[in-house]
């Protein structure tokens, strides 16, 4: 039997796993992220689960099918968190998942098909500035490029993977066959409000949005405040204050289409001086590549013409790029009779937010269930949901688990 109360409580227990006093942040291969892990390592082998730390930190729990070795429905979300987060966004998909499990087990029930259970390491990519890094190197599609990214103390990945007992050379070792994993589904808090706005528990995911971000640098020129004119200056700031509203113009064009400016630097940073280079990042989202690849262009034209007549330089860094995750028919269509079984109306809908099915997407078939939450609040403290929609995610989930028919060859 699914217990609800218990899917909320272990959240509650997770969000007790912060840097942060009275708050939550858990980042990447941190002692926060190895208590989680503990936890998350002792609930799968509750729900009779062999368990284990993967190469790159993912806790991986399998639940064998009715005879061993069995290929797998992947199930899964994130334990890392953003800075000052929510106790929800991919926690609350993990515990769910281990609790459909759970009920499996005590039922004494098999099928014929394993499961296993991912509590992915990073997601976020709010140490390292790379996300995905635990679900890429499941895919195989890790960049040992990023082994060299630092954090904000200068500690690269690879040595704080060595300081976390893990070794970067085995990462591959994290890596599956695709005809080891029949699918992967994944349950999430919505992040958005539409489902609250609708008046409905849960929703399917029809895709992921694609995403492209940068960091941009403006050079002009420092000097002192007080005795450079107006008309002679450099002012980098000045320029990068435009340059953020034309992404707003942009963004606002399209009622499909997101972008966010969400970090701004400058220096030297002193009262007195004009800033003589900014640098922020820019992050643009659609549910469509043409839309997203179309919108970039034009917010980096704008910066150009913007920064020309100020005498500003301006150089663009690629972070990342993704393009748009679809998730598969045939799974959309088995969630969908999970949802309508539960007596819900269904109701599809895009994804916004990135998640770990983007990067799972190059090695197997994704689904998604979203589950309402307050406001559609989320990386925010405030991130809320009822234990009445936690428990009929759950039986929604499990229901798509216990009916799963894997797609013929």
């Amino acid at each position: 039997m699914l217990e609800s109360a218990r899917i909320l409580s272990r959240c509650d227990e997770l969000a007790l796993c912060s840097e942060l006093p009275g708050g939550l942040t858990r980042v990447f291969l941190s002692p926060e992220q190895r208590a989680a892990s503990e936890l998350i390592l002792g609930w799968m082998r509750e729900a009779r689960m062999s368990a284990r730390v993967d190469a790159i930190g993912n806790v991986v729990g399998r639940y064998e099918g009715d005879r061993p070795g069995l290929p797998c429905l992947m199930l899964g979300s994130h334990l890392d968190t953003v800075r000052d987060a929510g106790r929800y966004d991919g926690m609350l998909g993990v515990v769910t998942a281990i609790e459909c499990v759970h009920a499996l087990a005590a039922a004494g029930k098999r099928l014929p098909f394993a499961i296993e259970v991912v509590g992915f390491g990073d997601e976020e990519g709010v140490r390292f500035g790379a996300t995905l890094l635990g679900s890429r190197a499941i895919a195989g599609t890790f960049d040992a490029a990023t082994l060299v990214a630092k954090d904000r103390d200068g500690v690269t990945l690879a040595e704080a993977m060595r300081s976390y007992g893990l070794e970067p050379e085995r990462i591959g070792e994290a890596a599956r066959r695709k005809d080891e994993v029949l699918a992967y589904a994944e349950l999430h808090i919505e992040q958005g409000p539409v489902l609250e706005a609708e008046g409905l528990p849960v929703g399917v995911v029809t895709a992921i949005n694609g995403f492209s971000r940068r960091r941009v640098t403006l050079k002009g020129e420092a000097g002192h405040s007080g005795t450079v004119p107006m008309g002679l200056r450099r002012d980098a700031l000045t320029a990068a204050a435009e340059c953020v509203l034309a992404v707003e113009s942009v963004a606002r064009s399209e009622p499909e289409l997101v972008g966010t400016v969400g970090r701004i630097e400058a220096s030297p940073g002193a009262i007195n001086v004009i800033p003589g280079e900014v640098r922020f990042t820019l992050d643009v989202r659609a549910p469509h590549d043409s839309l997203r690849e179309s919108a970039l262009a034009q917010m980096l034209s704008r910066f150009e013409s913007i920064c020309a007549p100020r005498r500003v330089a301006v150089s663009v860094e690629v972070l990342q790029d993704h393009g748009v995750s679809v998730c598969a028919d045939w799974l959309m269509a088995q969630m969908d009779r999970a949802v309508a079984a539960e007596g819900l109306r269904v109701r599809r809908l895009p994804s916004g937010a990135g998640h770990d099915g983007m990067a799972m997407h190059a090695l197997t078939d994704i689904a998604m269930l979203f589950v309402r939450c307050k406001g559609g609040i989320s990386h925010n403290p405030a991130e809320s949901i009822t234990e009445e929609d936690a428990a009929v995610g759950a039986r929604v989930f499990a229901r798509f688990i216990a009916d799963f028919v894997p797609q013929k060859p």
